[in-house]
């Protein structure tokens, strides 16, 4: 007769699998770039999302007690283009040498190399939602509040690829000491939980640096085309235009978005992100129907407390927000912004000789060529969307949600 064990020795093998999915932006200067499943009591590695938690734990992924080593700073080139690694595990990544597992995949162009497209929360590629890298002038990573980032640039077609560059706007330069910068990220609701994406880090803006200050940044409005939700056609007035904040999602405290379980907030024209370097930040954020009235810029991100509008300290239910109906609060663009053609990551890196902070291994920066990396193609891959009745959707969201909350529960 078979023992039992071996049952329960492939359910907690299938799941270590799958927990070692998501996504981070990896790269020396980031916050928490050493930190492991083992050094907090739960699993705040930098791939891991974050929904339902406290400001002090969401905010920097809760890094900033693991800063990046003196003198390592992301570099961007102001009207020019920048290269990032996007990856569930650093070990798939031109970093792998400090990986707790060493290299698990170097060289492919896929975010998880070898796993199904679930493992980075999508269902294909018409089915990824954007992301997009924002920046704070402030050097000290504790006077940085909310309110300082803005975003700066957005890539619509991510999470697909690992090697995921970013448009520049022609930022001007930072103060001594540096800027800090951020990656965020909110995954399709057709392929995952209910959560956000944040990894800050240091950055320095270089080359032909613009003069002009950045606008004061208001809250992203839904004013794209939304026709799941009845607005076909998009409507330009609600967008927020000039300097946008990230949008902070889903938290028990630190919300500035209020959107319910099945209407996420996008880093995409649905919510007035076009793709690429964002050239209106250098005016203030305002809503456009508002722009010539004088009336002033859209609301600003909201205190640090608000519990009673964000979901449950425990991460494993399916209680969301309350609703923000996207049928009165938001609408649409003028124009839907079609993904750009993916281009090759840049190949500069941080100066290979550089020690980080844990493991006590020196970080050696590979060489990489472009071509030889394996891409996957959207045309062989890519599954059509769900057409599932509402009630199914469900069903498989909330399964989500129940596995979320057995990998992150804590």
């Amino acid at each position: 007769m078979l023992s039992p064990a071996p049952a329960s020795l492939a359910f907690v093998a299938a799941l270590a699998t799958v927990a070692s999915a998501h996504i981070a932006l990896w790269h020396p200067s980031m916050y928490g770039f050493n930190v492991t499943d083992q050094t907090f009591s739960y699993d705040n590695r930098p791939q891991v999302p974050l929904y339902g938690m406290t400001f002090d734990q969401w905010w920097f992924h809760g890094h900033i007690d693991y800063p990046p080593n003196e003198g390592d700073f992301f570099d961007l080139k102001a009207g020019g283009t920048v290269g990032t690694s996007l990856s569930c595990d650093k070990g798939a990544t031109p970093y792998y040498a400090s990986s707790q597992g060493g290299d698990v995949g170097f060289g492919s162009d896929s975010p998880c190399p070898g796993a199904p497209l679930s493992e980075f929360h999508t269902t294909g590629f018409d089915d990824v939602k954007g992301c997009g890298l924002a920046i704070a002038y402030k050097s000290d990573v504790h006077d940085v509040q909310p309110d300082d980032f803005v975003m700066f640039s957005i890539n619509q077609t991510c999470v697909w690829w690992q090697n995921t560059n970013f448009d520049v706007p022609n930022l001007p330069a930072c103060p001594e000491g540096g800027c800090h910068c951020a990656w965020f990220w909110i995954h399709s609701i057709d392929s995952g939980s209910e959560q956000i994406y944040m990894n800050g880090f240091k950055c320095k803006v270089s080359g032909d640096v613009g003069t002009q200050p950045l606008g004061k940044p208001a809250v992203p409005r839904r004013c794209g085309a939304d026709p799941d939700n009845g607005l076909p056609d998009p409507r330009p007035g609600n967008c927020t235009i000039g300097a946008k904040l990230p949008m902070y999602w889903y938290q028990k405290e630190g919300n500035n978005m209020f959107e319910d379980t099945y209407h996420a907030p996008y880093y995409n024209s649905l919510y007035g992100f076009n793709d690429g370097a964002q050239h209106d930040v250098f005016q203030d954020g305002v809503i456009a129907s508002l722009a010539g009235s004088g009336a002033g810029s859209v609301p600003t991100t909201v205190a640090h407390t608000t519990a009673t509008q964000a979901p449950p300290a425990n991460p494993t239910t399916t209680q969301a927000p309350p609703p923000a109906s996207p049928t009165t609060t938001h609408v649409e663009p003028t124009t839907t912004a079609a993904p750009t053609t993916h281009v090759e990551p840049a190949t500069t890196h941080a100066d290979p000789t550089t020690t980080h902070i844990e493991p006590t291994t020196t970080h050696v920066e590979p060489t990489i060529d472009p071509s030889t990396f394996t891409r996957p193609d959207p045309a062989t891959i890519s599954k059509p969307r769900p057409t599932d009745g509402a009630a199914s959707q469900s069903k498989k969201r909330a399964h989500a949600r129940h596995l979320s909350g057995l990998r992150h529960a804590h």
